[in-house]
């Protein structure tokens, strides 16, 4: 991984009220911002708990986190929950890089079919070390040791969603879109952009912090870009 942050150019109004037209994005960026779209409700809600998240979620989340491992089944785990593990992106940027927990997989087998050869069945696989072989009635208990699959090759050697290409255009409201000298001057004519003088050009990085923000604000008003970064 080349760097831990991306950038985008803001193209920002000062004629009237300060507010951000659109931006100016790469791949990696847009990449980034669509990578939100991957997080698990529960990464969210443990994300924004200190940003001040309202709502019934974060109590949701609490219960689960404070109740006793007492209640549970003896095959769950709270992190599975709390903690989901969001699918990898293959972009060189990853947006959100949290420590996110290592759910141990545990499978069992028959230890009668195993050892013994009582049972010439070899098919039944459980996670729950008291489940019954269904071929010689004996206890699964037999642990098994997971073998993660090989790591999938991208399709492209750019990796990450989106062409690289192709320069992006992020609105205000986070609709993105390709981005050409026709669609910005369509964009300053439908803001209404009379002096050319009073627009002002802004790079901003978005790293962990600025992206906690951006799905803050983007849960809360359609003036994203120009409440986060104006």
């Amino acid at each position: 991984m080349a760097n831990s942050k991306v950038s985008m150019k803001l193209l920002i109004d000062n004629s009237k009220v300060r507010r951000v037209l659109f931006a100016e994005a790469s791949k990696d960026c847009v990449d980034f911002l669509f990578n939100i779209l991957s997080l698990p409700v529960a990464t969210i809600i443990r994300l924004l708990r200190e940003e001040g998240m309202e709502g019934s979620l974060p109590n949701l989340y609490k219960s689960l986190e404070d109740l006793n491992d007492t209640y549970l089944l003896p095959n769950q785990n709270k992190d599975a929950f709390l903690k989901p593990v969001a699918p990898v992106s293959s972009s060189s940027v990853p947006l959100l890089a949290l420590p996110a927990a290592q759910i141990q997989k545990k499978f069992y087998r028959c230890n009668t079919c195993t050892n013994n050869g009582f049972c010439n069945s070899y098919n039944y696989v459980s996670e729950d070390p008291r489940a019954t072989c269904p071929s010689c009635s004996k206890v699964m208990n037999l642990r098994l040791s997971y073998v993660d699959p090989p790591a999938m090759e991208a399709a492209s050697k750019e990796g990450g969603l989106v062409k690289g290409v192709v320069t992006y255009m992020v609105m205000d409201d986070l609709v993105i879109k390709p981005m050409s000298t026709i669609s910005s001057i369509t964009m300053l004519n439908k803001f209404n952009v009379k002096e050319v003088g009073s627009l002002e050009e802004k790079v901003v990085d978005l790293g962990m912090n600025e992206a906690i923000k951006l799905l803050k604000t983007s849960l809360e008003t359609n003036i994203v870009l120009t409440t986060v970064f104006c």
